[in-house]
């Protein structure tokens, strides 16, 4: 293992790094991330984020989207401290991956004064988003419930409808905690969302389930609840909100029963990752 990009500094806490990511689209990788940011600003803590995607950009654009409607509304909303990391186009491979290595290791220095740090990845395979992974301590993968979304896992055997092999995207996560392991340092806690949940007890739903489980044990990471197909996720990235920004007390941003139902997934995500608390943040030291 490389040396790391984020150092321990003595009498100083490190930021705690929630990656969010996996090797495929649409799955509500940019959805997650922002949710998890503005959930971490109100419950006190200062946030930085990082956004990986060189091509789609979503977190950046929803954070300027952010931006935007405070200014044209007059809200105060809460917002990070945000870097935007893309890839570099060199003569070759090693120079391409030491720039960037480089520009991410800048990125993580600009936030050290953060308890957080929140990374957004591309649904594909880069050097950045390797990087992004070996230096998780949480790592949230959200999946869309089908068998389509598990092959980014494992391999399924369809006759038998049971797992056969880790995918590579679940190679490299494993490849990645046993380098952090050797280094001395602990193991990603990483948790899979089944996001898009049907309330319908269907049969597919059933052995999904089942596959899921198979999988936890055998790669190794917990499972939870991610979010229901909800318009609202969707339209909310435009004004660059989340569900956390309506309330029954605003009149101009007021809370209805959906988004009630939306902030109640968003609080059990936080119980799964270990961050949900009572009071706000007052102390400089962070655990996850």
């Amino acid at each position: 293992m490389d040396d790391p990009l984020i150092p321990e500094t003595a009498g100083r806490a490190r930021p705690y790094i929630i990656v969010v990511g996996n090797e495929k689209g649409g799955t509500g990788k940019s959805t997650t991330a922002m949710h998890l940011i503005v959930a971490l600003l109100q419950m006190g803590y200062r946030v930085g984020s990082i956004d990986l995607d060189a091509r789609q950009s979503t977190l950046t654009r929803y954070l300027a989207n952010r931006q935007a409607y405070a200014e044209a509304s007059g809200h105060a909303l809460q917002t990070p401290t945000h870097r935007h990391v893309a890839r570099i186009a060199a003569k070759t491979k090693a120079e391409a991956e030491t720039q960037e290595r480089a520009k991410l290791r800048q990125a993580f220095q600009d936030l050290m004064d953060c308890n957080f740090v929140v990374v957004d990845t591309p649904g594909s395979d880069t050097y950045l988003s390797h990087l992004a992974h070996e230096n998780a301590d949480t790592l949230v993968t959200p999946l869309n419930d089908s068998f389509l979304d598990i092959d980014m896992l494992a391999r399924i055997d369809r006759e038998r409808r049971e797992v056969s092999a880790p995918s590579p995207y679940s190679q490299m996560v494993w490849e990645n905690n046993n380098r952090r392991v050797m280094a001395g340092r602990p193991p990603v806690d990483w948790i899979v969302m089944r996001n898009r949940l049907t309330h319908i007890e269907a049969r597919n739903k059933r052995e999904i389930a089942g596959l899921m489980d198979q999988l936890a044990h055998r790669i190794g990471f917990r499972v939870a609840p991610g979010f229901g197909e909800r318009v609202i996720f969707r339209e909310l990235f435009l004004k660059g909100l989340t569900v956390l920004d309506y309330s029954h007390d605003n009149p101009d941003l007021q809370a209805n029963p959906s988004h009630d139902a939306a902030r109640g997934e968003i609080r059990n995500l936080l119980e799964a990752i270990g961050l949900v608390q009572t009071e706000p943040a007052q102390t400089e030291t962070v655990t996850g």
